[in-house]
């Protein structure tokens, strides 16, 4: 019985640490998931200050930090992603980008050349498919330093007439 009321009577203490633990968690992710936890663990807190029985101090800090992450921590994304720029960049910026076959594609490599002027490994995504030299393709996926592609027939179709 001792350890539980150590355990009651110095909770404030572990409401303190963990507040501490959301709130550096929260500085390395920017996220505001461990932020809206955070303040969850202060109404813990402030509920333990007013004399709560843990269970209480828990319930009130669990729901304080739902409530948060549910109806506070949207529109604070929304706000701080809405200057972003749109445009894919990186891997997900070849995603669907066409290309022209410079050496012949197969399951087991090839060449082609992106309309961005980058000359990728390629290899074709359907195992059974070969695709000839001068072919025109799109960008299925990307896995390291290969690009997986397919026959792109409206690229070839648009660019002969």
């Amino acid at each position: 019985m001792d350890v539980i009321a150590a355990i009651t009577q110095f909770a404030w203490i572990g409401w303190i640490v963990l507040i501490a633990i959301f709130l550096v968690i929260e500085m390395l992710t920017l996220d505001f998931t461990f932020l809206m936890l955070g303040i969850g663990g202060l109404a813990g807190l402030i509920a333990d200050l007013f004399g709560a029985e843990l269970w209480l101090q828990v319930v009130v800090a669990a729901v304080v930090a739902a409530l948060l992450i549910f109806l506070l921590r949207p529109p604070l994304l929304r706000r701080l992603r809405r200057g972003e720029d749109p445009t894919p960049s990186n891997v997900a910026a070849l995603l669907g980008m066409p290309g022209l076959v410079l050496s012949t594609v197969t399951r087991l490599g090839g060449l082609v050349k992106l309309s961005n002027g980058e000359t990728w490994t390629a290899r074709s995504t359907d195992d059974s498919t070969t695709i000839p030299p001068q072919t025109h393709v799109r960008v299925d996926r990307i896995d390291g330093a290969t690009a997986y592609v397919t026959n792109d027939p409206e690229s070839s179709e648009g660019e002969q007439s």
